[in-house]
């Protein structure tokens, strides 16, 4: 049997619900077994990967720490980082069956300027080049650009440099993806059908003044869905 595809996702101890819904969705629309972990900066500090300085200015406790994604996942095969404030509505062994061979990675490319200055629990919106492409990405492990990523190697790079992708030699190698595997809700406009996976950037329903954001029924849905399934393990 194949091993399951590791998915990782950012976890940031302010927003839980969000990485438990997440997850949620994940394998719940799994055709072929995943394993999804929770990145979590305490436990990668403990085993002596991540010891960067604290940044008050980092929007998540993620910000560095996803670019260790393919050394945890330690796989010639792909693996995938997602943010915890995304909902899956489709299998993502769909979009791995797609990919084109030979990429170092694949990101939605955005293109666009934020319409919210404030995002999630009050943190300030910024603007920058290739501004969430890295907020859901699917590393080829067997890649010599992605194997440059190295605990030491994100540990001293600059930000711009992780996020920017300028560990990849050739832009060529950056693989595309269609825009509903990261559809920015409040960015983009509401689409026919609900998008493959939902991406909360600016804020999502487990906070208050964004329940009525759009999709926000489908993500309390799959809430329903997740602790229904936690009660049943209980009892």
């Amino acid at each position: 049997m194949d091993a399951p595809l590791k998915v990782i996702v950012g976890y940031d101890s302010r927003e839980d619900i969000a990485w438990q819904v997440c997850r949620h969705s994940l394998e719940r629309h799994a055709s072929r077994p995943v394993q999804v972990i929770p990145l979590r900066q305490p436990v990668v500090r403990e085993l002596g990967l991540y010891s960067r300085g604290l940044d008050a200015t980092a929007s998540t406790e993620f910000s560095l720490t996803r670019f260790l994604t393919p050394y945890l996942a330690a796989t010639e095969g792909p693996s995938v980082f997602v943010d915890c404030d995304f909902l899956f509505t489709r299998d993502i062994h769909e979009l791995i069956d797609s990919l084109a061979p030979g990429k170092a990675i694949h990101v939605v490319k955005h293109v666009y300027e934020p319409h919210h200055a404030v995002k999630m629990d009050g943190k300030a919106q910024t603007t920058y080049p290739r501004k969430n492409w890295s907020s859901f990405m699917v590393f080829n492990g067997g890649h010599p650009d992605v194997r440059k990523l190295t605990p030491a190697y994100v540990n001293s790079a600059t930000p711009a440099q992780l996020h920017r992708f300028e560990w990849i030699e050739d832009d060529a190698d950056i693989g595309e993806l269609d825009r509903e595997w990261n559809y920015l809700v409040g960015e983009y406009p509401t689409a026919d059908r609900a998008p493959a996976a939902i991406h909360y950037t600016n804020g999502g329903p487990w906070f208050d003044e964004w329940r009525d954001c759009d999709y926000g029924d489908l993500w309390t849905a799959e809430r329903a869905l997740y602790e229904a399934s936690r009660r049943g393990i209980a009892a």
